[in-house]
């Protein structure tokens, strides 16, 4: 049976996190596990807090009635109001239950908010350099990707985004902290876009992709995007903030302030079922109840940030340090990041190519490697730097 048409030319552009994870399996194993240093994938190897499993055995051992059924389509309704009180008394907002969807991870959010709001030929702004996920959760539902480049610090442009608006436009996509700049986006960003959404005068969803808000560093703090922008969808991963990724379970929060919420609500409820999620995992909603206010320490990624960049610049890397998520986002010595890191792969060091974010010249760094493993691989990346034209093999650090 041959393969359509529209997933053989996705499967050309497929994600470069995902192909280069795949090249780090090959070279482990021809070269052995500990000859190979793999930046590729954010999965965590922070482990679980203990709160978070000690409520997963209470949940699992009290087996309350009807617990593995169905249940309504936006998920459990003492959950939803949990996750309800949560969001108003971080953003100042009156959400309730009925704002609220249990969905399978923060890409389940995703894409029911932009199955209920797209119809084919709709456009979403996208920030680059992005999630490359993004471009597949909005062409699924008949939509057109509308990149648009941030500043220099990787922060919004907010003129760009204007000039990018069409009558087509339904729906902005920020991610902040962001994948894979680590950057926060300020107060003062959030409030320009939201005047300039004002100024602009037609309905446009902001859609706040969230899995990384409670990992930020340096005791800064995620500016709540609903808090400044009135049209805000949240789209939250739960499970990622605990260290739980392949648990796949957070949610979709509709800001009360949203033009035609209670439609919206409706449209939310029915996409959660029919995209084939079904409903976010029922055991994962209980276990969330009871831990809601937890999460996972952050102490140990922002050591391994600084271990890493203090490396990096003592070698001669541009370095600019992420203010939140797992990542560092690292400028290439040379322009074609794709070549140098396959100069990196030699020395056992695999990156992201940063084209494969959209954003070519720079490569992502995962910091959800072992401490140790970082300190392993910093000679790799002194010997592919070394070894550019011009470089003196005497500036490098030892």
């Amino acid at each position: 049976m041959p393969v359509s048409k529209t997933i053989a030319g996705q499967l050309e552009n497929a994600s470069w996190i995902r192909r280069m994870f795949e090249e780090g399996v090959r070279m482990k194993r021809e070269r052995g596990a500990d000859a190979v240093f793999d930046f590729s994938l954010g999965n965590p190897d922070v482990e679980p807090p203990a709160a978070v499993m000690d409520a997963l055995r209470r949940v699992v051992a009290s087996n309350r009635a009807g617990s593995h059924g169905y249940m309504p389509n936006p998920g459990y309704s003492e959950v939803r109001a949990a996750v309800a009180r949560k969001l108003s008394r971080e953003t100042g907002l009156g959400f309730t239950a009925e704002d609220v969807f249990m969905t399978v991870g923060s890409a389940g959010a995703c894409n029911v908010i932009l199955k209920s709001i797209l119809d084919p030929g709709d456009e979403v702004i996208v920030l680059m350099p992005f999630f490359p996920e993004y471009q597949f959760y909005i062409s699924n539902h008949g939509g057109r990707m509308v990149p648009v480049e941030t500043d220099a610090s990787f922060l919004p442009d907010v003129e760009r985004i204007e000039a990018a608006i069409t009558s087509r436009t339904r729906a902005i996509l920020l991610n902040t902290p962001n994948n894979p700049t680590g950057r926060v986006y300020p107060e003062s960003v959030l409030r320009d876009l939201q005047a300039m959404l004002a100024r602009v005068g037609q309905p446009i969803t902001v859609i706040s992709d969230e899995p990384y808000k409670s990992l930020v560093y340096d005791g800064q703090r995620q500016p709540e995007v609903a808090s400044f922008i009135a049209n805000t969808a949240i789209c939250n991963s739960w499970s990622k903030s605990q260290g739980l990724t392949g648990e796949r379970i957070g949610y979709l929060a509709l800001s009360p302030q949203l033009a035609d919420a209670a439609a919206l609500r409706g449209a939310c409820a029915f996409s959660n079922r029919i995209l084939g999620f079904i409903n976010a995992p029922a055991i994962w909603q209980w276990v969330m109840l009871e831990s809601l206010e937890v999460t996972i320490d952050t102490a140990p990624y922002e050591h391994k940030r600084n271990v890493l960049c203090d490396a990096l610049e003592a070698i001669g890397y541009d370095v600019r340090r992420p203010e939140g998520a797992f990542y560092v986002f690292l400028k290439t010595p040379i322009p074609d990041d794709i070549a140098f890191c396959k100069r990196l792969a030699e020395e056992g060091v695999l990156a992201v190519p940063g084209v494969g974010f959209g954003r070519s010249g720079y490569l992502r760094l995962s910091l959800t490697i072992p401490l140790e493993r970082i300190e392993k691989s910093i000679s790799g990346f002194e010997r592919a730097f070394l070894s550019l034209p011009g470089r003196n093999p005497d500036s490098g650090c030892a």
